[in-house]
Formats: structure tokens, C-alpha cells, sequence
């Protein structure tokens, strides 16, 4: 099939791209930074998403993947403004087949900074408003949410021992996913699922179901 993802040139999308490459598809990446992806299936676009008089010209794209994200800057044109943007030009067409954002648990839980809360939360709410559009095509809507994930991004508390002790205090699991993992969530629901849409799925390790109940032993 012929997948676009944005956000490729490291961790999830780049994991993500890997994964699609390896299962036999023709992927499209976009990403502000060159890639360091070699091979045949590949095509890289040097874009920032949020410029849209330089995106492709691209028809009969069939998986959308919206990866392409930041952190306390400009969280909302980017991980929100754009995605809106993206998926309307290339995702709301009769031979989309399907659809994933990359979201992030903060938008269930709201525990990180202001505007990106904020504005991964609002893809929540999109990803429903898309399901909707896009199932008389047949195809389906979701974004994957995930909590921490071993990204280049997330080095500065992954490599503090203080304070990766305190966040795997609060993680059931006691680890955070690689982006292999995720890319396999993205994979499965992209190509494997075919009936699930509207949903959030929510992928943290158990990090949002912990709670602290104090009582006498």
C-alpha cells in the first residue's frame, strides 16, 4: 500500500517507516531533517509540515500516519494545526484506507506542559470528527497514544538516574516501549485492523491506571 507518514527521521516515525518498508509497502516520509533511510520503497520529502505551499503533490494515498510532533514548541501548530491540515489534504479521499495520529497519553491525563495537553487532546476529539468522515470510504480513524517511549527526545530524564527512578516508580510495568514497539501498534492498526475506528488507544505501560492508596498494613 502506499503509506505517508510524517515525522521520519527519528524514533517513532523512523520505527514506524522501517516497519512498513519491511512488510513489503511504499512509503512517503516527511520531516524537516534529512533522512537516514536507504531503500528502494522510500521517498523523502524535506518539509516542515506546517508549510503548506511546499508539501507534495500526492494522490490515492491509502495509510496516513500523523507522527510528526513537538514539545514546547509551537505545540499547537504543529502537533495539532498541522495534523488537521495533513489529514485533510491527504486523508479525506476515497482510497484511504485508513488513518492513525500519534497522540500521547498527557491528552488523558494532562500531566505535562500547557499547550501540548492541550493540543494533543484536541486530537482526540479530531480523530473521532475523521472516523466519522472517512468511514463511508470504509476506512478507519484512530490515534495511538503512547506514554514513554525510548526516544533521542526523551534522553534528558531517561539518562538522569533521580529522576528515571522517580518515573519508574509510576510506571506498573516497570520500563517505558521502544519505538518498535510502537511502530507495531501503528502497523496493526493501519493494516490489521479494519473495524476498530473513533478510538484513542492508550499505550503507557500501565502509567494511567496507578494510583497511590494509603492504608494500615
Amino acid at each position: 500500500m502506499k503509506v505517508l507518514i510524517t515525522g521520519t527521521t527519528q524514533g517513532i516515525g523512523k520505527a514506524i517507516a522501517t516497519l512498513f518498508l519491511e512488510k513489503g509497502h511504499t512509503v512517503i516520509g516527511i520531516d524537516r531533517q534529512a533522512s537516514s533511510i536507504a531503500h528502494p520503497a522510500y521517498t523523502h520529502v524535506v518539509c516542515d509540515v506546517r508549510d503548506k505551499e511546499h508539501l507534495p503533490s500526492l494522490s490515492d494515498v491509502e495509510i496516513l500516519i500523523n507522527n510528526a510532533g513537538t514539545q514546547n514548541e509551537a505545540d499547537i501548530d504543529i502537533n495539532l494545526k498541522a495534523l488537521i491540515y495533513m489529514t485533510e489534504r491527504y486523508g479525506i479521499q476515497p482510497r484511504i484506507r485508513s488513518i492513525l495520529h500519534i497522540g500521547s497519553a498527557s491528552a488523558h491525563t494532562g500531566a505535562e506542559f500547557p499547550e501540548y495537553c492541550a493540543s494533543k487532546g484536541g486530537v482526540l476529539a479530531y480523530t473521532k470528527n475523521v472516523a466519522l468522515r472517512v468511514a463511508p470510504f470504509g476506512a478507519t480513524c484512530n490515534s495511538l497514544d503512547p506514554g514513554g517511549v525510548l526516544t533521542p527526545l526523551n534522553a534528558c530524564v531517561t539518562e538522569d538516574p533521580a529522576l528515571w527512578a522517580e518515573i519508574m516508580n509510576e510506571t506498573p510495568l516497570k520500563r517505558w516501549a521502544t519505538p518498535e514497539e510502537i511502530a507495531e501498534w501503528a502497523y496493526f492498526l493501519t493494516v490489521t485492523n479494519s473495524f476498530c475506528t473513533g478510538q484513542s488507544i492508550l499505550v503507557d505501560g500501565g502509567e494511567s491506571i496507578n494510583y497511590h492508596f494509603v492504608w494500615k498494613e
